[in-house]
């Protein structure tokens, strides 16, 4: 793919993955990570979301209702995202055998198939104070590995029983922070510099642009049927990735 193809190509997908977050709340890194994989390195796609990432799960935060009550409730499973994706810093990097795509692929079918299920899961509250951290390790892994963020987060915080606005800004309040120390995990490998890190804030334009369109059409369509139609694409496109890597 030439440079021009290759430019067209990224633009169209944060455009598209900046729409899917528009719509639903969520969806960026994944859908741009599991489409940009198709033509580059995961670490690079990682990378190049990094300012898309902050600036709109930062929205997401400041236009949430209880930011402070939020994050006391949330911080161990935070603080302990932090860790497993440190713990697990370079995986991006060092897997080179197809390894890290395959864990992608999976992590987007077993998103896809919770979301598909739409299953009515509950935390009850005497859990939080062991699960919130176990919860928060393992997708900051998951997060080292793939450099997708909704595994097992999203399913977790959907079952403690937010509210439609608490929940989208639980959501944001997750992504940053993993955003924050995947980048931090990036520049130790090498992976993020300061070229990447401008190429990331051209990026943030498409994604802009995707993400206002999304929210113009979640107040016209019905977002279930358009949860629908995402998670049964994700659900292909995470199925393509396992079999590519595996074949």
């Amino acid at each position: 793919m030439d440079n021009t193809a290759l430019l067209i190509f990224v633009t169209a997908t944060f455009v598209f993955a900046g729409f899917v977050k528009g719509v639903i709340g969520l969806g960026l890194p994944t859908i741009a990570v599991g489409i940009l994989g198709v033509v580059m390195a995961p670490a690079q796609a990682a990378a190049l979301l990094v300012v898309p990432n902050l600036v709109t799960n930062g929205w997401q935060i400041a236009t949430g209702p209880k930011l402070l009550s939020t994050l006391r409730r949330l911080w161990p499973m935070l603080a302990t995202i932090c860790l497993g994706t440190w713990a697990g810093a370079g995986l991006l990097q060092q897997q080179k055998d197809g390894s890290a795509t395959l864990w992608l692929g999976l992590a987007l079918v077993l998103y896809a198939l919770v979301g598909l299920k739409a299953a009515k899961l509950r935390v009850p509250p005497r859990w939080e104070g062991w699960l919130g951290p176990v919860i928060g390790f393992t997708t900051g892994v998951v997060t080292a590995a793939t450099g997708v963020f909704v595994l097992p987060a999203v399913p977790y915080l959907q079952a403690l029983g937010f509210d439609k606005d608490e929940l989208v800004q639980a959501l944001g309040i997750s992504f940053i922070v993993s955003t924050l120390a995947l980048s931090f995990g990036l520049i130790g490998a090498g992976a993020l510099n300061g070229t990447v890190a401008w190429q990331s804030l051209l990026a943030l334009v498409p994604a802009l642009i995707g993400m206002g369109g999304g929210q113009f059409i979640r107040s016209r369509i019905s977002p279930a049927t358009f949860k629908i139609c995402f998670f049964a694409g994700l659900l292909a496109l995470g199925t393509y990735l396992c079999w590519r890597s595996l074949g």
